[in-house]
């Protein structure tokens, strides 16, 4: 179903200035992993999330999304 990927080449960890979705700045250090999701997924991803509800994505969709992420930043942290 899903085809997340991570472009490892370009994961790093960085001190940060950046701007969140809901606006608010963040001045932080920290992991920046780029993830790659098709743009043919990102129609269903969306219809099934409802940022009002804490249960959603439901694993469907937010397990192999999380997989991607946490692969990405175990691989560097154990580099």
């Amino acid at each position: 179903m899903s085809n997340y990927h991570c472009d490892y080449q370009q994961v790093r960890e960085s001190g940060v200035t950046v701007e969140d979705t809901d606006g608010t700045k963040i001045d932080t250090e920290g992991f920046i992993i780029p993830i790659i999701i098709p743009l043919s997924e990102v129609g269903e991803l969306l219809a099934n999330y409802d940022p009002a509800s804490g249960t959603s994505p439901g694993v469907t969709y937010s397990r192999p999304l999380s997989r991607a992420i946490l692969d990405a930043l175990r691989r560097k942290v154990e580099e």
